[in-house]
C-alpha cells in the first residue's frame, strides 16, 4: 500500500477531512498491515486506535507505532478480526479491504464482521461505499501476441501458425488478468453496474454481487475483452463532496490496476453498437483452510450479453465468460515499500 501514492494519499486526505469525527473517539482498523491507517488516525486526533493484523507483519507495525510516537494511543492487536477480543466498541472503523476487481482477495466480509460486532450505532466507516464499473475494451497486444505465430515461418522458415489456437486458450484461460488498460483501448463510456453500502451490506448478499449494464461504443473497432474497475468513496465532513478512490482506466494508474476478461474471439463493432447485459460476481468457499480471513475462496465472474445482443456478436463462440480466480492463502497486505 506505502508505494502506492493514489491510495495512499486518497486515505490519508480521507482520514484528515474527517477529523472531526476522529477526534477523541476510538478506532478500529481492520487488517491493518504495517499500521499507515491506524498512524493517520492517531495523527487526526483519534484517542485511541485498534491496529488488528493477522500476519507477521503485526511485528513490523508494532516498531512502526513505537518509532512514530504513537505507540500511547495506538495497539497493534495480532490475529482476525473474528477471532479478537477488543475491551470497547469503537465509533469509526478503517480498512483498506479491496481486492482485485473489488472482491478477489477482498477482506469485506472481515470490515462486514467488524461493524456488526464492534462499531457503534452511526459509526464511520472509511471508506462507506463501493461501485463497480464495466466497459468493452480492445486489447491489441493480446492479438500481436497471438499474430505472432503466423510469422514465424517468414522469419525462420518453420511454420508454427497451429500454436496460436494454443496460445489464445493460455491467453484467454479461466482466470482474470490484471493489467494497464490503455485510456485509447475503451470502446465505450463505463457502465455501472452494483453498488455496495458499507453500513447495510450483509455478508449474504455478498455471496452473489450482481447487476445489469448497456454499453454503446464509440466507433469501429474489435472487441476482444472487458474491463471491470472499481471505486470507493469516503465522505467528507468538512466538504460538500465525498472523496472517491477510482481504479477506471481513465484515472492514475493504482496498484490494483484494472481486471480483464477476454472474448474467446474478437467481434466487430461500430459507432452506437449496444452492449449490454447482466454481471455478476459469485464467491465461493473451498477447501475450510480458513485461518485467514480471504483463505480457501474462489470468485467467479459471469458475463452474460442480452439475446438481442448476442445475435449481433454472432462471432463470438460463446455468450456466457466464465473467469474463476482461486485467491492465495492470505491477502498479502502492506509490503515493506
Amino acid at each position: 500500500m506505502i508505494a502506492d501514492n493514489v491510495r495512499t494519499n486518497t486515505y490519508r486526505t480521507a482520514i484528515f477531512r474527517n477529523s472531526e469525527s476522529i477526534r477523541g473517539k476510538v478506532v478500529l482498523d481492520v487488517g491493518a498491515g504495517t499500521g499507515v491507517l491506524s498512524i493517520f488516525c492517531a495523527q487526526a486526533g483519534a484517542k485511541k486506535v485498534y491496529a488488528v493484523e493477522a500476519c507477521s507483519i503485526a511485528e513490523q507495525a508494532m516498531e512502526i507505532v513505537k518509532q512514530n510516537n504513537v505507540e500511547d494511543r495506538v495497539e497493534v492487536i495480532r490475529g482476525t478480526v473474528e477471532t479478537v477480543e477488543l475491551p470497547e466498541k469503537v465509533e469509526v472503523i478503517v480498512s483498506e479491504w479491496m481486492g482485485y476487481a473489488l472482491l478477489h482477495e477482498s477482506m469485506l466480509n472481515s470490515v462486514l464482521y467488524a461493524r456488526d460486532r464492534w462499531l457503534k450505532a452511526g459509526g464511520l466507516i472509511l471508506p462507506s461505499r463501493a461501485e463497480l464499473y464495466i466497459t468493452p475494451i480492445s486489447d491489441p497486444v493480446v492479438e500481436d501476441r497471438l499474430y505472432f505465430w503466423y510469422t514465424v515461418k517468414d522469419q525462420y522458415g518453420v511454420d508454427m501458425s497451429c500454436m496460436s489456437d494454443f496460445a489464445r486458450r493460455c491467453i484467454k484461460n479461466s482466470d482474470i488478468t490484471v493489467s494497464t488498460v490503455a485510456v485509447e483501448d475503451v470502446l465505450s463510456h463505463p457502465a455501472r453496474f452494483a453498488e455496495l453500502d458499507l453500513h447495510s451490506v450483509t455478508a449474504e448478499e455478498l455471496r452473489t454481487v450482481k447487476g445489469r449494464f448497456r454499453c454503446e461504443s464509440f466507433g469501429s473497432a474489435a472487441v476482444n475483452a472487458f474491463c471491470v474497475y472499481f471505486t470507493v468513496t469516503f465522505p467528507c465532513s468538512d466538504k460538500p463532496q465525498s472523496l472517491v478512490l477510482s481504479t477506471s482506466p481513465f484515472k492514475p494508474e493504482t496498484h490494483w490496476k484494472q481486471a480483464v476478461l477476454y472474448l474467446d474471439f474478437p467481434v466487430e463493432v461500430v459507432q452506437d453498437t449496444l452492449v449490454s447485459g447482466e454481471v455478476s460476481i459469485t464467491v465461493k468457499h473451498l477447501d475450510k483452510d480458513l485461518s485467514l480471513p480471504t483463505a480457501g475462496k474462489k470468485v467467479i465472474i459471469t458475463v452474460m450479453l442480452d439475446e438481442t445482443v448476442s445475435s449481433y456478436f454472432c462471432s463470438c463462440i460463446a455468450i456466457l465468460f466464465l473467469w474463476n480466480i482461486v485467491l492465495l492463502a492470505g491477502r498479502k497486505k502492506d509490503n515493506m515499500l
